[in-house]
């Protein structure tokens, strides 16, 4: 008996930026998988590309209550979520920093992380949506190894392919742990996180980690992993703040990057980037991010199946 379609659920976001015309565009490519189901989520206004509205906001914000009503009730595998206005979303009574701590708080989830991968560089966040000034601050021991968890199982479902024996499923994952201070900390002379902090959380996710051929290295000088991490030395980059990961990984890969949230019971992706309000409707938006999302969230139902 054949197994049953993975079901996609997805929003469009504000329905006055791009998210419309990409989720269009990508589904009529052909380069998502025919093996799902896809269905937009959502009641959306009658509105102009680039003037969003109080009730453009209201309708993206009802749209991911739908999805993950939907979600919780079995009836969607898995949620892609077009992009937001946070600013407008906050106007109407939007209360979450972002979609990912949205999803982590209706789905009752306490353990979960924000993780973007594209291109050849993959990264997952220790804090997110902080004031680079509170960043030492909120920096815990337990923090680092909690995301280092999920990370671990992140790369461990996402093979290159079934019979890659070189990918993070067949031989164990690679985490590169970033420090959190120029050269690492340079032993102590630019920070002591580094040493107090990071270093122990390494040690500790180790003994946590139980596959033996994994590899966390680290701290790492956060101006060269990044390159390493390029070059294949690391499967994934585990970062301190949010610009230390999504700077290096929009360099690299701005037009696939992905955005997945750790720890959800579905999977839920989304393009890495923005409403970009400025050129919706003029038919110059980029679909990639929007497919690899897609791709992603198939992939990642797969092998949750």
């Amino acid at each position: 008996m054949s197994r049953k379609k993975p079901r996609i659920g997805i929003t469009l976001g504000d329905c006055a930026g791009i998210g419309p015309e990409i989720v269009d565009t990508a589904l009529k490519s052909g380069r998502v998988p025919k093996s799902a189901e896809y269905k937009t989520i959502g009641k959306y206004p009658d509105c102009t590309p680039g003037h969003p509205t109080a009730e453009t906001a209201r309708a993206a914000a009802a749209a991911l209550e739908e999805a993950v009503t939907l979600a919780g009730r079995g009836e969607l595998d898995a949620i892609v979520t077009g992009p937001i206005h946070k600013a407008r979303m906050y106007d109407v009574g939007f209360k979450f920093p972002g979609q990912t701590e949205f999803f982590a708080e209706r789905c009752g989830v306490k353990n979960f992380a924000m993780c973007l991968t594209g291109g050849k560089i993959t990264v997952a966040l220790v804090t997110t949506h902080i004031p680079l000034s509170e960043v030492p601050h909120a920096l815990k021991q337990s923090e680092i190894v909690r995301v280092g968890l999920l990370l671990a199982d992140f790369l461990s479902r996402i093979p290159r392919s079934k019979t890659d024996r070189s990918s993070p499923a067949a031989r164990g994952p690679r985490i590169a742990i970033a420090g959190l201070n120029p050269h690492a900390g340079e032993s102590g002379k630019i920070g002591s996180e580094e040493i107090d902090i990071i270093g122990p959380a390494i040690a500790a996710l180790k003994s946590e980690i139980r596959n033996p051929k994994s590899e966390i290295t680290g701290p790492h000088s956060p101006d060269t992993v990044f390159h390493r991490a390029i070059e294949g030395e690391f499967d994934a980059v585990l970062c301190m703040y949010h610009d230390q990961g999504l700077i290096p990984l929009k360099l690299h890969a701005f037009h696939e990057g992905v955005n997945v949230t750790l720890g959800l019971p579905f999977p839920r992706t989304s393009p890495d980037h923005g409403t970009a309000f400025d050129i919706a409707g003029k038919g110059l938006a980029r679909h990639d991010s929007m497919i690899a999302a897609l791709n992603l969230a198939v992939e990642l139902t797969a092998r949750s199946s």
